[in-house]
């Protein structure tokens, strides 16, 4: 079996951030410089305070340049919330930016990834991240790009003003720093797998959650409430006590790292006042040093503060990341090879799940214009082979050719058009039945839809509704019975009016007439096109052009229902045991 193709590369989470950043490079850019001139400001307010107990240590009584002074005060508090406030502003509508092209990139990345890779994780797991996970990193990000650079950057321009000073009591200065860093570096250790099992839990509780709400229906039914509400507690148990665990393991170390940060005084002032009784500072600069310190430690603060949201960041960057880096559908930009007609052809074809092979060397011919039928007991193969058909994998050996074109030289917004595929898992959108028939065909008219509709016996139970063609289907159809959704998706793929229909067990939720009803329907509709079936009922694929019976991957014999009756023992008990059950529903 083939290696399944990869990225050349994994890139790092830093890479993705500086990516994603650079999505509002010029905006990002401005809230930098607004957050500097915030700090700047915030921090000359140090100096005046400075100037102002110096003249009143040395006795001076003019009161206007302790107004003035004051007003500058004022002034730059002002221009600190102002400059703070802008920053912020423009980095939050930098960020729901980014934001977005984060989500559009995920949805785009999902729709170029193999069906098979995406169906591994579940759509509880892409909602989290796609919509929690990446909305919770808003604040962090709108706030660490201006606010981490600049509260850096103003502290290193204090610390070269001290050292101008006098560098012996600006290393005293620092003295409570790095022990408080020690602190902060032990309340770090190990938070990035702490906050990956807070990401576990949390999945398994929404995971739980979905399950239970979903099979409500179920556990009240069969009196299994107490045992499947048990596991939901579990899940939130378990998602309550990773974090309260986490919390209790950094809280001492978090409390000493704040305590100590912020302790520049502790020695540096009985240092500056020795300092200044041996002659080796003056007043004036003893008292400057104290004020610069003082300025120093709110900036260093806030970078500290960050360091934690930092963390939680990168580990949902890296999920981000480890579906952005997902192998892909590679397929050209542009068609290269018209296809010349749309006869399928199978060419040794090899395909395997987790590494288990399912189809083991089909070949198979599908000519233009007919209607073939997949048959096979379950688990045979037949819905890989259909889907395999419609692009959803990659193959591991051989090809498939489109037209006489290998598929992967089509392009995808191609051959999607090329192929209509229903499933007998619809889908239906919260939207209008109308919208969701119009879909096949974004350009289709109103009368368009209901004509499609008519075709495939859907028109008559949709003016049943409450609202007709306007009754909403709710979230994945679920104000419509099962039947009634895969009659709609027929008929949104009928309106699709692709030379290639595929139907993957879609009638498996009707009843036999309405069943009947939409195989007419659809042999009225496939006219000059190649129709694929699976069915569960053989009854309706009697007259097909051709019926495939697909045993253990493995093309079991093809022909038409009277050569296979007679030629093929398997497709003769699969029509006797299907005939039986007929006969045992109607007595």
């Amino acid at each position: 079996m083939n290696d399944k193709k990869t990225n050349p590369k994994n890139r790092s989470t830093i890479s993705w951030v500086i990516e994603f950043a650079s999505i509002n490079k010029g905006a990002y850019i401005a809230s930098i410089i607004l957050a500097i001139a915030g700090v700047l400001a915030g921090f000359i307010p140090y100096i005046f305070v400075a100037d102002i107990i110096k003249n009143m240590i040395d006795r001076n009584t003019d009161l206007n340049f302790y107004l003035v002074q004051c007003a500058y005060i004022a002034l730059c508090w002002i221009a600190n919330k102002v400059f703070h406030s802008l920053s912020t502003g423009t980095s939050h509508k930098a960020t729901f930016g980014v934001l977005a092209e984060i989500r559009r990139r995920l949805t785009k990345k999902l729709s170029l990834m193999p069906l098979g890779d995406v169906l591994e994780e579940s759509s509880g797991s892409y909602k989290n991240i796609i919509i929690e996970r990446v909305d919770s990193t808003e604040t962090t990000l709108a706030h660490i790009i201006p606010e981490v650079i600049s509260n850096c950057i103003v502290p290193v321009g204090i610390m070269i003003i001290m050292f101008n000073i006098n560098w012996k009591l600006t290393l005293l200065s620092l003295l409570s720093i790095p022990v408080g860093l020690v602190f902060f570096s032990l309340m770090m250790v190990g938070s990035g797998e702490s906050f990956n099992n807070t990401i576990v839990k949390t999945k398994a509780l929404n995971d739980t959650a979905v399950e239970y709400i979903n099979g409500i229906e179920v556990i009240k039914a069969f009196g299994k409430s107490k045992t499947s509400y048990d596991k939901f507690v579990t899940a939130a148990k378990e998602g309550a006590d990773c974090f309260i665990e986490w919390m209790r393991r950094c809280n001492i170390y978090q409390n000493v790292s704040m305590t100590l940060l912020p302790a520049q005084l502790l020695s540096l002032l009985p240092f500056a006042g020795w300092f200044y009784m041996t002659g080796r500072v003056s007043g004036s600069d003893a008292l400057l040093m104290i004020i610069l310190s003082l300025g120093l430690v709110s900036p260093i603060m806030v970078v500290t503060g960050y360091m934690d949201d930092v963390g939680k960041m990168g580990a949902i960057f890296g999920e981000v990341a480890s579906i952005l880096e997902k192998r892909e559908l590679i397929r050209p930009d542009k068609m290269v090879t018209t296809p010349k007609g749309t006869t399928i052809e199978l060419n040794n074809v090899h395909f395997g799940y987790n590494d288990t092979e399912v189809l083991h060397g089909i070949d198979l011919t599908i000519k233009e214009g007919t209607v073939n039928a997949l048959v096979g007991p379950s688990g045979s193969g037949k819905s890989t082979i259909a889907k395999l058909i419609a692009d959803f994998w990659d193959v591991d050996a051989g090809n498939i050719t489109f037209g006489g074109v290998d598929i992967k030289d089509i392009p995808l917004a191609d051959y999607n058009r090329f192929i209509a595929y229903v499933s007998q898992d619809n889908y239906l959108f919260d939207e209008s039945v109308m919208d969701n028939i119009r879909m096949g065909n974004p350009k289709a008219s109103d009368e368009d839809v209901i004509n499609a509709a008519k075709a495939c016996g859907c028109h008559d139970f949709i003016m049943s509704l409450e609202n007709g063609y306007d009754t909403i289907a709710g979230g994945a159809g679920g104000h419509l019975s099962g039947g009634e959704r895969q009659r709609i998706s027929i008929a949104r793929a009928m309106l699709k009016n692709a030379p290639v229909v595929i139907l993957d067990e879609a009638t498996a939720y009707t009843d036999p007439e309405n069943e009947a009803l939409v195989q007419r329907s659809v042999a009225k509709l496939i006219s000059g096109k190649t129709l694929i079936v699976i069915a569960h009922r053989l009854s309706t694929i009697v007259s097909s052009d051709q019926i495939i019976v697909v045993n253990d991957g493995n093309i079991e014999a093809v022909g038409t229902q009277e050569e296979l009756l007679e030629n093929c023992p398997l497709y003769k008990d699969m029509w006797d045991a299907h005939v039986s059950a007929k006969d045992s529903e109607v007595a």
